[in-house]
């Protein structure tokens, strides 16, 4: 436990990264998340002689996020990590997004954990990784529902596998070599909260015995390296994307669109908009977002389309 001796702030002012991520992987529902090389949030902190946290500024929302900080993911998971830490002291903090907001890119998610790394370097790093993951589940509770599929692989980086809140109930999985994933995010907004609310209440016990194989087949294709096998369990998911199918405009097509050009499996990120597909080499991915992104113009629908790995260190110090 983080005692006052121990606990004076390290530095005067730190900025951390925090990276995009993909939830779910198409059948792993809240439990499974990929942490993306780029795009990503920038969190920087500095001591204050105020108790709690100040939100100075938010930058590249375009107005969009809310100040209040009892709404604000970032303000609450350095709250959180303030409260872990030296309980009564102040820091000051600036929110850079470069992610857009309720595109099922983990938005919320990176910024939370960009503030509570921030925090918990500017005193020094006195918790561990998965205290200060508790402190980032907590700030995705108080805006989109307690779940770490996100926050977990922005963190800790790679491919996570999330079956609860302690040590041994978070694992790092192996990643194959030759992932690359296309991405493409429509302009239209899918707010978690929106797309959790579709979703089936019950589900019928054929259905869970199958999605369950599916789930365990991805878990064998990661530890294996078999892309086939990976992207056959990702495409096998009957439960969440049918249900999430009517919020996304232009989803059959892109996902068609995908694999015609050459893309292994095509599943929605998170709650949507955006589309991921996985490809094993960069030509492929990128002959993937020129498709999806022809579909999109074909509808009149804007998007931004992009080429990624996984990142496979999670949040980090931003060295400027």
């Amino acid at each position: 436990m983080p005692t006052e001796a121990n606990t004076r702030a390290a530095r005067t002012s730190i900025s951390i990264y925090a990276p995009a991520t993909v939830a779910n992987l198409g059948v792993g529902f809240d439990i499974l998340g990929l942490a993306l090389d780029a795009p990503g949030d920038r969190v920087t902190v500095e001591c204050a002689d105020s108790p709690g946290v100040e939100l100075v500024a938010i930058t590249g929302d375009g107005g969009q996020l809310t100040c209040e900080p009892a709404r604000n993911t970032a303000c609450v998971a350095a709250r959180e990590t303030l409260q872990a830490i030296r309980p009564g002291a102040g820091i000051r903090l600036w929110l850079h997004k470069g992610l857009p907001l309720a595109s099922g890119l983990g938005s919320s998610a990176a910024s939370a954990v960009a503030a509570a790394v921030a925090v918990n370097e500017l005193f020094g790093g006195p918790l561990t990784p998965f205290e200060v993951l508790r402190a980032c589940v907590e700030a995705e509770a108080a805006v989109s529902g307690r779940h770490a599929d996100n926050v977990a692989p922005a963190l800790l980086g790679g491919i996570v596998l999330v079956t609860g809140w302690d040590l041994d109930a978070i694992y790092r999985l192996p990643v194959p070599d030759n992932l690359y994933l296309a991405l493409v995010t429509p302009a239209v907004a899918v707010p978690t909260l929106a797309a959790r609310a579709v979703l089936p209440e019950n589900v019928p016990l054929r259905t869970m015995v199958h999605h369950t194989g599916s789930v365990a087949a991805l878990i064998h294709a990661l530890h294996t390296g078999d892309l086939a096998l990976l992207a056959r369990a990702m495409r096998q998911d009957t439960v969440v994307s049918p249900r999430r199918a009517a919020l996304i405009p232009g989803l059959d097509e892109a996902h068609a669109a995908a694999y015609d050009a050459g893309a292994l499996a095509s599943v929605i990120s998170g709650a949507g908009p955006t589309l991921c597909a996985l490809c094993d080499t960069p030509r492929t991915a990128q002959a993937v977002t020129q498709a999806y992104k022809e579909v999109y113009n074909r509808l009149g629908i804007g998007c931004v389309t992009r080429v990624a790995r996984p990142n496979l260190t999670g949040a980090r110090i931003c060295a400027d």
